[in-house]
């Protein structure tokens, strides 16, 4: 008996094997000679535009037919503009992918459900290129240095749209620890922001990633010109020892609800996802291909060049931690929903 059990499970082994093969195989055929289009759902030179170009310029040689890779900007309402394409109007034979601003991936629970037109929770997910901390930064000429300051002065910060952490995260901080910062939307991007804060149009953004400052607000951050004033997360980052977490201003266990539900969205700093009811082996091709390039020695040895942080997250994980915050008490999602709307 314990002689067949083993011959089933070789058998069993060797069908399985052979199956990826002809998987491979086939999907081999299906990508060679195409196109596989990368959509960004915010401006070029931003950090998710960063991250999907150098992404990229690795995915397609861990593509079985090595499909070539072109980016795509498609930016527009926070990202909703993006998260609706894919889920609507995207070809559903995995040639089309995209990441876009996590914050859109929470409207239906938080925003505008009605221009939410997807489920978040039948995206194909591909994973996160990281798990990170954003930062709430001021312009050296407001005199402002530290969090307890914007609790009694007024600080006026840059936004996209309304469902962008830039919009969202102001307005949570406003709501739930009583600063007074001014959001003034309608910047295409995180680029615009920068460079109306050097401009004076603003003074500040909360909700920018510390990996995006070391990219593209590191001079400022060098010369002085910004000053980061506390950290938006769960967790702090290393580098930045001497900064407040959010967190710690929380008053009470409310509150602290309130801001995990907002700020673990940063866990899925940069989500890359496709369309929904993608074939299964193209799915597989495609998450395979995104955690092959993660441990990829030259993409992180270019990552780390262009000093953007590398912290994946899987593509079953992303999914796990989404429905987790779709999970929460709906008291207090209602409270939440109120603050950011």
């Amino acid at each position: 008996m314990a002689a067949f059990s083993r011959k089933i499970t070789v058998v069993g082994a060797l069908l399985l094997g052979l199956g990826l093969h002809a998987a491979r195989a086939e999907n081999a055929e299906f990508y060679r000679g195409k196109t596989l289009t990368l959509y960004v759902g915010s401006t070029t030179g931003g950090s998710y535009d960063l991250y999907a170009r150098l992404i990229a310029r690795h995915i397609g040689q861990h593509i079985a037919g090595t499909p070539r890779v072109v980016v795509v900007d498609m930016d527009g309402a926070g990202g909703l503009r993006l998260a609706n394409y894919l889920y609507n109007g995207a070809p559903k034979d995995g040639t089309a992918i995209g990441t876009l601003n996590r914050g859109a991936l929470f409207e239906p629970l938080l925003g505008d459900a009605a221009a939410a037109k997807f489920d978040p929770s039948r995206f194909t997910w591909i994973g996160s290129a990281s798990d990170e901390v954003s930062t709430c930064v001021v312009w050296k000429r407001t005199g402002i240095t530290s969090f307890r300051d914007l609790l009694t002065r007024p600080l006026t910060v840059g936004s996209t749209a309304a469902g962008a952490d830039t919009n969202q995260f102001p307005k949570v901080l406003n709501g739930v620890l009583g600063t007074k910062l001014k959001i003034v939307s309608g910047y295409a991007g995180g680029s615009e922001i920068g460079l109306a804060m050097e401009r004076g149009e603003v003074d500040g953004r909360c909700g920018w990633s510390w990996a995006s400052v070391l990219t593209s607000g590191k001079q400022w951050l060098d010369n002085g010109s910004i000053r980061i004033v506390v950290q938006l997360g769960l967790r702090r980052h290393p580098d930045l020892k001497e900064v407040p977490l959010v967190m710690d201003f929380a008053k009470d266990e409310e509150q602290r609800a309130i801001l995990k539900l907002i700020f673990a969205r940063n866990a899925l700093a940069y989500p890359f996802l496709a369309p929904p009811n993608l074939p299964s082996d193209r799915n597989e091709t495609l998450r395979r291909a995104f955690d092959e390039t993660m441990a990829d020695a030259a993409f992180l040895a270019e990552a780390k060049a262009s000093r953007l942080e590398i912290a994946p997250m899987t593509g079953a994980e992303a999914r796990d931690l989404l429905a987790e915050i779709y999970r929460t008490p709906k008291e207090v999602v209602a409270k939440a929903r109120t603050i950011v709307n």
